[in-house]
């Protein structure tokens, strides 16, 4: 059974950091890329951090470029995303979800499996 579980969400200060994991089971690691997305409050999901399956490439949302940065551990088949310098605007429901299409990995559309969601909350 294929499982992605993200965490490490929570109420956090403007201008703090955290650190999301989503850990990944029932598949190979090494043949899918993995993505955050971010669904902000009556908002559309968006992509805003993703490690491509085709070549393992890493492409970020413009806007979040020099603060979010996504990682992986192959050994633990998890793959990180930290954030700094968090604002407000980047609350939401982050979700992690992974891809074996590999052509735009900051579409949704690429996804066949997703994690359940950790809820992001900035305070001003």
């Amino acid at each position: 059974e294929v499982q992605l579980q993200a965490s490490g969400g929570g109420l956090v200060q403007a201008g703090g950091s955290l650190r999301l994991s989503c850990t990944t089971s029932g598949f190979i690691f090494d043949d899918y890329g993995i993505g955050w997305f971010r669904q902000a409050p009556g908002k559309e999901r968006e992509g805003v951090a993703c490690i491509s399956s085709s070549d393992g490439r890493i492409y970020y949302k413009s806007s979040v470029k020099g603060r979010f940065t996504i990682s992986e551990d192959d050994a633990k088949n998890t793959v990180y995303l930290h954030i700094n310098r968090l604002t407000p605007g980047d609350t939401g429901v982050y979700y992690c979800g992974a891809e074996d299409v590999g052509k735009n990995c900051l579409d949704d559309y690429e996804y066949e499996y997703w994690g359940q969601g950790t809820l992001v909350t900035v305070s001003s």
